[in-house]
């Protein structure tokens, strides 16, 4: 029998909710010509093809293989070069249920925001006809469906989100799966071009900085860091902590957000902080 708090809003992950959210995010969404197959887009992002879209300033996430030497040099500052290319239309994502994202203190539990977001972005991938996967990482070790396009498997996506979060509630306590076994697996279902998205927890991911380093070369690599009202806005007074029979206070600090994305910047990665 399933505990009742487990059912709770914001601690659940009701299947229903995921699938919801294909309305809002195909909504608008415009049909490919019918010449390309299902799976493949012409890009809009900088690539690798021969075609050159436009020259422009650098931004923060550019890759710094694009810089164009004469047009930085002729305007003092950064510019790269944008190219248009033929890719595959793929996004992979990474779902983190470890320990850290099964806890909240305000209306939802990290997991499941991190959880509607993944749904959101892979909705919308299937909107514009995107081939997706999907990595779970939870206690009991990493699953995966590799990446596919429809409808069908991205609802059969949304079931096992659901149910692999369902057992992560449930599981015993113990020895966490490694993000570094995700990332790597990752690694082998996101060709070159891919897009990936990881949601986790701001403590989530510095064990894995490497395995992080390798998937972000020649992919596009979000990290999207599930973020709790406690840790924007923590009390001001301190806190009772007990520890091994020891009690002392401890004053909690806001989370440092912004070390977090410039080492995340510097692993190659796309830094997005998820606010609750």
């Amino acid at each position: 029998m399933v505990a009742a708090w487990r059912q709770a809003p914001g601690i659940a992950l009701p299947l229903r909710d995921l699938l919801d959210l294909r309305l809002g995010a195909t909504r608008g969404a415009r049909a490919r010509p019918m010449a390309r197959r299902s799976g493949v887009m012409a890009s809009r992002q900088p690539g690798s093809g021969m075609d050159l879209r436009e020259i422009r300033a650098y931004v923060p996430g550019d890759d710094p293989r694009r810089l164009d030497p004469s047009a930085t040099a002729r305007t003092g500052t950064p510019h790269v070069r944008a190219l248009h290319e033929d890719r595959d239309d793929i996004t992979l994502l990474i779902a983190d249920f470890r320990a850290p994202m099964l806890w909240g203190t305000g209306a939802a539990l990290r997991s499941v925001s991190g959880a509607l977001h993944l749904a959101a972005s892979g909705w919308q991938a299937v909107g514009r006809q995107g081939a997706v996967g999907l990595i779970v990482a939870d206690p009991q070790g990493v699953r995966a469906l590799p990446p596919t396009p429809g409808d069908r498997h991205m609802a059969g996506l949304c079931r096992l989100l659901a149910d692999r979060h369902a057992a992560a509630l449930d599981a015993t306590p113990g020895p966490q799966a490694s993000l570094t076994e995700a990332l790597s697996l990752a690694a082998g279902q996101a060709p070159a071009g891919a897009r990936v998205i990881l949601t986790t927890a701001p403590d989530g991911w510095p064990s894995a900085q490497a395995a992080l380093s390798r998937l972000a070369r020649k992919r596009q690599l979000e990290v999207a860091l599930i973020l709790d009202p406690l840790e924007l806005a923590p009390p001001a007074r301190p806190l009772p902590v007990t520890h091994d029979g020891t009690a002392r206070l401890a004053r909690l600090q806001p989370a440092d957000l912004g070390r977090q994305m410039d080492l995340l910047s510097a692993l190659g990665a796309l830094p997005r902080r998820v606010d609750p």
